[in-house]
């Protein structure tokens, strides 16, 4: 059987891989035994006379089935785990329309308890639309500088 460690080590040369990744089928081995430089075994190669095998690499299906069941019990959730920046999971709409419907809410509840009335209620309504309170204690304690709740 002819060496070809000089046609092997072209190979794995000019495909950056290591020698133990070409192989040659033996029907090929008288003529790549004649093949001695780098044109002639990029052309073996090109003909499929010469094949470089597949990088093997570990496996991850037990990995991404552990990650799966922990994500299925709720692990891996915390603070520390998050990645990406803060808008990445709740949006900013998602967050301005819990506001809004929180003060909304509690408007809404000023007013049919006649804690306001309903003049004051409507100033206090537009102004949550155009994005004047920060939050709910915003709106108490402008309330409160307005003299209609107490301390």
């Amino acid at each position: 059987m002819a060496e070809l460690e000089l046609q092997k080590r072209l190979a794995a040369d000019i495909k950056n891989a290591g020698v133990s990744r070409v192989r040659i089928p033996p029907e090929y081995i008288d003529e790549v035994a004649g093949a001695l430089t780098r044109e002639e075994i990029k052309r073996l190669i090109k003909d499929g006379k010469i094949v470089i095998l597949s990088t093997r690499g570990n496996s991850r299906g037990r990995v991404k089935e552990r990650r799966r069941s922990r994500k299925r019990k709720g692990e891996g959730r915390k603070t520390g785990s998050k990645k990406g920046r803060k808008g990445a999971r709740t949006g900013r709409k998602e967050e301005w329309i819990a506001r809004i419907r929180k003060i909304r809410k509690y408007l809404k509840w000023l007013r049919d308890h006649e804690v306001i009335d309903s003049r004051t209620y409507r100033t206090l309504y537009i102004k949550a639309k155009g994005g004047t309170f920060k939050n709910l204690n915003d709106v108490k304690t402008v309330l409160k500088q307005m003299g209609k709740l107490k301390e």
